[in-house]
């Protein structure tokens, strides 16, 4: 019988949310949880919004043994019977559908709860562009990282957030390495002059259906599953077409970190949609020294992982290069400059990506120093 549920917490939530999580994928193997999602305050005199998110499974058992089941979680996060009337709701997981039949019928029409269910039943693909002849460091996604292959720990950190995940390589030696670590991949054309353009041939070639595919750069072998759920977040709203992400920058960074050309600046839109991409620092600030910059203003640094609607992929890979995107050398130019809007989720997460020999050393340490 297939579930529905409606997860939601206004006190502690987000460690409530996590044990909810635990608690019902140890009930239920295979469940599908939504992004999170930020409410108001409903029939509640506080001031304090929910985290929520929907979720979806299959059983055989029936809905007094799920409630059952449910109810105890909400008890495992301290709830009391008394909690609802102190408007104190440490966690509340509701059954919205047990087979054909609904509940909660007035939390169906909330805004919030429509988008949840509908992300849940989106569903989502992760391609990961691996090629071997990079110019600043040949045979990059082979290179051994803690003793795994880059590409290894970069498919490893995607295959279990994704619907489905593969590599996408034009290298027989790449297919090997993915094969003989169990991941799935894809074989692709060497003439492709983008990440992108290969992601939408593996695309074409893994079939499925797929409403959203997640672009995954193959020299990022620690991208975090809470960074790709920042991007699968921006498609809680039907209208985005691409989604980005984005890191704030530390007001004591220094401007001349800021200046970095190989640090790509991004402006957005009150509503989170980008404005621009650059090399350059934007914005300029006219009334203010450079040595302030960073305090007087958010500056954003682009994170290049990538999400589009598979409808949009498939339109933008037909594009011809645009001028802004050939002047900054930043494929994405050529998306805004035709149009196309791009959402742009945020994290604070810092990782690093491996261009050249350098900076596997770098993330050597780096693992080092993060492995539990």
């Amino acid at each position: 019988m297939k579930y529905l549920l409606c997860i939601g917490s206004n006190t502690e939530a987000e460690k409530n949310m996590k044990l909810a999580m635990e608690e019902l994928t140890r009930h239920f193997p295979g469940i599908r949880f939504s992004s999170e999602q930020m409410s108001e305050p409903m029939g509640t005199l506080r001031p304090d919004w929910f985290l929520n998110r929907a979720a979806k499974f299959e059983s055989d058992q029936s809905y007094e043994q799920v409630r059952a089941i449910t109810k105890e979680i909400e008890h495992l996060a301290g709830r009391t019977p008394d909690e609802k009337y102190q408007e104190i709701i440490k966690l509340d997981v509701d059954i919205l559908q047990a087979g054909d039949q609904r509940f909660k019928l007035h939390d169906w029409e909330q805004p919030y709860v429509k988008r949840l269910l509908r992300q849940l039943e989106m569903r989502f693909v992760g391609i990961i562009p691996a090629r071997y002849a990079s110019t600043r460091f040949p045979a990059k996604p082979l290179a051994m990282l803690g003793g795994k292959p880059v590409i290894q720990r970069v498919y490893e950190q995607v295959a279990g957030v994704l619907d489905d995940a593969y590599v996408a390589t034009d290298d027989e030696r790449i297919e090997q390495a993915v094969k003989a670590f169990g991941g799935k991949v894809v074989m692709t054309s060497v003439h492709h002059k983008s990440g992108t353009d290969r992601c939408f041939e593996a695309f074409n070639k893994v079939g499925g259906n797929f409403d959203v595919v997640v672009n995954i750069q193959g020299d990022e072998p620690f991208i975090q599953p809470s960074q790709l759920e920042a991007v699968k977040a921006c498609f809680l709203d039907e209208r985005t077409q691409i989604a980005t992400l984005g890191m704030p920058l530390p007001a004591d960074m220094g401007y001349e970190a800021l200046e970095n050309v190989n640090m790509v600046k991004m402006v957005v839109s009150k509503d989170m949609k980008a404005l621009y991409f650059s090399r350059s620092v934007i914005p300029f600030q006219r009334n203010c020294e450079k040595t302030d910059w960073l305090s007087h203003h958010i500056y954003y640094r682009h994170i290049g992982l990538y999400a589009y609607q598979a409808e949009v992929l498939r339109e933008i890979t037909s594009l011809p290069q645009s001028s802004l995107e050939l002047a900054e050398s930043l494929e994405q130019l050529r998306w805004l400059e035709n149009g196309y809007t791009i959402k742009v989720g945020l994290t604070n997460v810092e990782t690093i990506g491996i261009d050249t020999p350098e900076d596997l050393q770098r993330a050597e340490e780096f693992l080092k120093q993060h492995q539990h």
